[in-house]
């Protein structure tokens, strides 16, 4: 179905749960993270592109101080909220993403004053495609619309980052909500998380005859959970301890100095070699785009994987074998994508093989007792925009 088809079910939803038309409609997608993981909460680089899976929001506007939530992939219970109790940690539902963009909108001195809402998303739940961000940044930007705060995209991609660090309670950092709001069509997006500085890197794999899987292991995460939070205290731990403000400032050339300097922090350690070595990665994958080397991306996808399991540790049996069996089977490269301990795997691979290399996965998988994965072709999309 189309995004146009989506809206307009979205729209007439609406009216069938609030008696009226909506303002407007809008979405936002997830995201794909090609190379870059778990270097955006150490003010490094990260280099997503969007999804055409997308969160679809019918909004319109109140003042009476009410936000009423209505969910197209949860169920039909319109859930109203008065703006003056919204408070973070109360809400331990779905509810608490649209709530918190809200409490954080006006927790900035914006005008928020009430709305109601219908929302259906595409983005897998739990797979590491920023299902939450897609989320957040469609609310965001239907209130940024409808109240006509004028805030830059990048402004509301922090404004949603605080709505899930503060209000949801998941220490996420900033790339999937800049992703969700700031991707263009055809481009990955490199984004420096210290600056938000962004450049958009063309990204046509169909005109070289190539192709990116997402192959979802159906194996779900939370981003709310501890192991994720633990993460990025070791990497505060380390940052801490060689006296920088973040790992991005631990050079890559300096990084066997800085790792004998960690002594017998053996966790820390491993941490911090994998933001290091991340954050070069995502430099060589710049660089091999502009040189038009795009096969030769899939080698450094290989590494981060590497990367992330042995050092971050972060992967799980499926994902892993996604990957090996991608690679035993003609792939350029492979990795797990998003946040880990399940989610999905990106494979870079030649269009012909991509058949064989779909069929070799799914036997993988029925051959370990797994549960069958769900694949697709992951085309660069655009960002979040109004559609009715």
């Amino acid at each position: 179905m189309g995004a146009q088809q989506v809206a307009q079910q979205v729209r007439e939803r609406f009216a069938e749960l609030y008696g009226t038309r909506p303002e407007g409609v809008w979405a936002a997608p997830g995201r794909v993270n090609l190379i870059g993981e778990h270097t955006d909460y150490n003010d490094g680089f990260v280099m997503p592109f969007a999804l055409p899976h997308q969160a679809t929001a019918a909004v319109s506007r109140r003042t009476d101080g009410v936000l009423r939530l209505h969910s197209a992939d949860v169920g039909d219970t319109v859930v109203e909220l008065r703006l003056d109790s919204l408070a973070p940690g109360g809400d331990p539902n779905w509810t608490a993403y649209p709530a918190g963009v809200v409490w954080a909108l006006r927790e900035a001195g914006h005008p928020v004053t009430g709305a109601d809402v219908h929302l259906a998303s595409t983005v897998p739940t739990g797979a590491g495609l920023s299902s939450s961000a897609a989320l957040e940044v469609v609310i965001a930007l239907a209130l940024d619309d409808l109240f006509g705060l004028g805030l830059e995209r990048w402004r509301l991609a922090r404004l949603c980052q605080r709505a899930e660090n503060v209000y949801v309670g998941a220490p996420t950092g900033i790339m999937d909500q800049t992703a969700s709001a700031c991707c263009t069509g055809g481009h990955a997006l490199f984004l420096d998380t210290r600056d938000l500085s962004q450049r958009q890197i063309p990204l046509d794999l169909a005109a070289e005859g190539l192709r990116l899987l997402v192959v979802d292991t159906q194996v779900k995460h939370a981003h709310s959970g501890g192991e994720y939070g633990r993460r990025r205290a070791g990497c505060e731990k380390g940052a801490a301890l060689l006296g920088v403000d973040a790992l991005r400032d631990i050079p890559y050339d300096g990084l066997d100095a800085a790792l004998a300097r960690l002594g017998d922090e053996e966790e820390v350690a491993r941490l911090v070699r994998h933001v290091v070595t991340e954050d070069q990665r995502v430099e060589r994958v710049v660089s091999l785009l502009h040189a038009g080397e795009t096969r030769a991306v899939g080698p450094v996808l290989t590494e981060g994987h590497a990367s992330l399991r042995d050092d971050f540790r972060i992967s799980c049996p499926e994902l892993d074998l996604v990957v090996d069996t991608a690679l035993s089977h003609g792939a350029l490269g492979a990795r797990m994508t998003g946040g880990g301990f399940g989610g999905s795997a990106i494979v870079l691979a030649e269009a012909t093989d991509v058949t064989t290399l779909i069929k070799a996965i799914e036997e993988a998988f029925t051959a370990a007792s797994f549960t069958p994965p769900r694949t697709f072709e992951a085309v660069p999309s655009a960002g979040a925009r109004r559609v009715v």
